[in-house]
């Protein structure tokens, strides 16, 4: 269990977020919706402790995040990037390796059980066959699976993921989101910051949505994702359709209306 109780922060004397209540469950899969600005990554980075937040509470099972260490916190929930860096020289085995960083006791990890942790998560994301290339060498679709290895290898309760499909063409998009879906089905609590708003409707259990640094609403897509909502914290007229139980969003006014 994720618990954000309260949580505060800012840049500068003015809060950027503002009384954050959130949780994600054991299994669940949860959303962070907001326009640019809103403070979704911002929020990210206060649960991991990257931000010191102002006030508040974050827990992971109730256990206070914000008394462990980097390398504490490392062992129970991992962030996952939204792209890899590229300067790497180091091949796709190496890297989902360094997710066993964290776990490190002595000069290398024991090589039979992260071994063994690192060869099941590359399998189960389809990556194996890409274990001696290069991470440059991959497609954007590829490097993002590679990411996720990496993440899952650190064997977390919960998993933050920024933006994971930001440069994806809508094929890796929708794996991505099924690949998540299915790590939520194993127990992991899973909190996603994505603008694909029609993607986490589909994907996703509950939706937070976010505006000005504050939570405005929270619940399932249909209780969250109205005409009234999207235009209030995004100014622009949409159309709410529901196929076989899931909502999407077409966007039917004109940002131009709204720029003047």
């Amino acid at each position: 269990m994720l618990e954000v109780t309260g949580l505060s922060f800012g840049y500068t004397e003015k809060n950027n977020l503002e009384c954050i209540d959130l949780f994600v469950k054991p299994g669940e899969f949860v959303a962070l919706m907001g326009p640019n600005g809103s403070g979704k990554t911002t929020m990210m980075r206060c649960i991991n402790k990257i931000l010191k937040i102002r006030s508040g509470d974050v827990r992971i099972d109730d256990t206070d995040v914000l008394r462990l260490s980097m390398a504490e916190i490392a062992r129970i929930c991992t962030t996952v990037p939204a792209d890899a860096p590229l300067d790497f020289s180091l091949t796709v085995r190496e890297f989902v390796s360094l997710g066993r960083t964290p776990f490190i006791t002595s000069v290398w990890w024991e090589k039979e059980e992260d071994n063994r942790i690192v060869d099941q998560a590359m399998w189960d994301l389809g990556i194996t066959k890409y274990a001696d290339r290069k991470l440059h060498e991959l497609s954007s679709g590829e490097r993002a699976r590679v990411l996720l290895a990496k993440g899952v290898v650190q064997t977390p309760k919960v998993i933050l993921i920024d933006e994971p499909s930001a440069h994806l063409d809508i094929k890796y998009k929708v794996q991505v989101m099924e690949i998540l879906k299915e790590l939520s089905k194993k127990g992991l609590s899973i909190l996603i910051a994505s603008h694909d708003i029609n993607l986490l409707t589909r994907f996703c259990d509950r939706i937070a949505l976010l505006s000005k640094g504050r939570i405005v609403a929270t619940g399932t897509a249909s209780e969250v994702v109205t005409k009234e909502s999207i235009k209030e914290v995004s100014g622009i007229e949409v159309e709410i359709v529901n196929l076989d139980g899931t909502v999407y969003v077409l966007p039917t006014g004109s940002v131009m209306e709204t720029t003047g």
